[in-house]
């Protein structure tokens, strides 16, 4: 035990899903975080296919760093239900009703929450858009469209968690009062 009396112990405050502003800075601070472990994996995959050129075997490092990816998120929100970001912005997954998200059911937010993405990627693509100018505003414009359809939902979820029957969550320990 902690050694502390029980109305010393930290308690968790009611399930109340995060503000927008901190789900984005945890968002922004993922993506910070994921250059490393996409650099690492991206040196691992040309190490073990040869690959010297980055036009080279394009598709094949583009489909390890999804499964890369997909393991990352996978592994982090089904124990415990937060990556590193998250745990900084106290922000924690949850299945709907409250309970851990199972490995199925993160694969699945995984592969769901890509919309964040596709609509943007598929309109550059289309439009045969060149240039990182002109790719980061389209992407930054798809992201913010997407964040700010939490306030069609009533309790301001993103529509890969209801989809997905998933909950973002705050996750902040709060010391009882010695009164």
């Amino acid at each position: 035990m902690s050694g502390l009396p029980a109305s010393d112990l930290p308690t968790i405050q009611p399930l109340s899903t995060p503000t927008l502003a901190r789900r984005m800075a945890s968002f922004f601070y993922e993506g910070v975080l994921l250059c490393g472990v996409l650099m690492t994996a991206g040196f691992l995959y040309a190490g073990v296919t040869g690959q010297r050129d980055a036009l080279m075997g394009r598709q094949g490092l583009q489909a390890f760093l999804f499964v890369v990816l997909g393991l990352y998120f996978t592994w982090f929100w089904s124990r415990g239900g937060q990556t590193v970001a998250m745990k900084t912005w106290r922000i924690r997954l949850l299945a709907a009703d409250g309970t851990p998200v199972s490995p199925a059911r993160a694969v699945s937010r995984y592969l769901v929450a890509w919309l964040w993405f596709i609509p943007a990627l598929l309109s550059l693509w289309l439009a045969g858009a060149t240039g990182a100018a002109r790719i980061f505003a389209v992407l930054g414009a798809g992201v913010a469209c997407y964040a700010g359809l939490t306030w069609l939902q009533s309790d301001r979820q993103f529509w890969h968690d209801v989809v997905c029957g998933t909950r973002l969550v705050d996750w902040r320990p709060v010391l009882n009062d010695r009164h």
